[in-house]
């Protein structure tokens, strides 16, 4: 358990950084900072493919059109509506939101999957959830107000970045049960060898979405210079880092967490991710947070300390008692 607790923890430290890279390069649009992120994680898997060609043989072909949807819709659809998120709304009311998926995920898993892992008790797990989603609002009120004071603030594309946001958190709600579906299923497997069948299979989604982006570039008449941007070598850099750390070795440490606990529960420390976010976030401000947002904070954590304690109950032991 706490094994796998490490293993979410490193892979939410590195998934905060998808919060802060459409911030530092905020002149590209979201779709091309989704494709160039996901062309560097596929290019990177290249050579790990290669090593672990012999565990790749054994996929079979439903395996590679699993990798293929868990590819689409959990890693290009996800960034490109959070990216765009981002670029409306600023970073801190995509972060808000996304910061609800910690509670969203376990209540759908504790739903979904209880004949496969157990149920978490509802009355065992409510402080944990209502410690989050407390944390959570106190964050999100400080964020809120700040947003809100902000000068010349546009309330419609504001109103675009929380809808686009949504949009993610219902993909990173899928993605991760459907992940957690195959891993269990599949307990032979290694997870870096699933981590690394996804990012081949995003490879040629994100050639085709690249291509496609430059030539509805080049016939709409834009004038933004292809294939990268006015600031090649930081954005080259930018995505080549975050492919490298947000996408392999996070599906990495995540598939790892995924194999060894309960879905209900794992969905839960997906709350790493928020406080990575948050405390990026602040750091590119250069401003220590406000005290409501460090209780939130202190919340978040204890909520998290909190869940890791519960065990599920067998679903025949769950039916008898009832």
């Amino acid at each position: 358990m706490w094994i796998g607790t490490l293993y979410a923890l490193a892979a939410g430290l590195m998934w905060g950084l998808v919060f802060v890279g459409p911030l530092l390069v905020p002149e590209y649009p979201a779709a091309l900072q989704s494709v160039g992120r996901y062309l560097a994680f596929g290019l990177i898997t290249l050579p790990l493919a290669w090593w672990d060609r012999a565990a790749l043989r054994r996929l079979h072909r439903a395996d590679w059109i699993e990798a293929l949807k868990l590819a689409a819709i959990g890693n290009l659809l996800y960034y490109l509506c959070l990216a765009a998120a981002i670029q409306r709304a600023g970073g801190p009311l995509p972060t808000m939101i996304i910061g609800t998926l910690p509670v969203v995920i376990a209540i759908s898993a504790n739903l979904r999957n209880h004949q496969r892992d157990g149920r978490l008790p509802w009355r065992k797990l409510a402080p944990s959830l209502l410690l989050i989603v407390s944390g959570i609002a106190c964050v999100n009120r400080v964020e809120w107000e700040a947003l809100r004071s902000a000068p010349g603030a546009d309330p419609m594309r504001y109103a675009q970045g929380a809808l686009l946001a949504l949009v993610a958190v219902a993909c990173w709600t899928w993605y991760p049960l459907r992940n957690a579906d195959w891993l269990r299923a599949h307990p032979d497997r290694s997870p870096r060898t699933w981590a690394t069948a996804q990012g081949v299979a995003t490879l040629p989604l994100a050639l085709l979405g690249y291509a496609v982006l430059w030539v509805g570039m080049v016939a709409s008449g834009s004038a933004f210079p292809m294939p990268f941007g006015p600031r090649p070598w930081a954005f080259i850099g930018l995505m080549a880092a975050i492919g490298l750390f947000a996408s392999w070795l996070g599906t990495l440490c995540w598939n790892e967490a995924s194999q060894r606990m309960p879905t209900a529960l794992v969905g839960q420390l997906i709350v790493f991710e928020t406080l990575a976010a948050l405390a990026y976030a602040f750091m590119l401000r250069g401003q220590a947070p406000a005290p409501l947002t460090m209780l939130g904070i202190g919340l978040l954590v204890a909520g998290v300390m909190w869940a890791v304690r519960v065990r599920p109950e067998p679903a025949a032991a769950e039916g008898h008692a009832a």
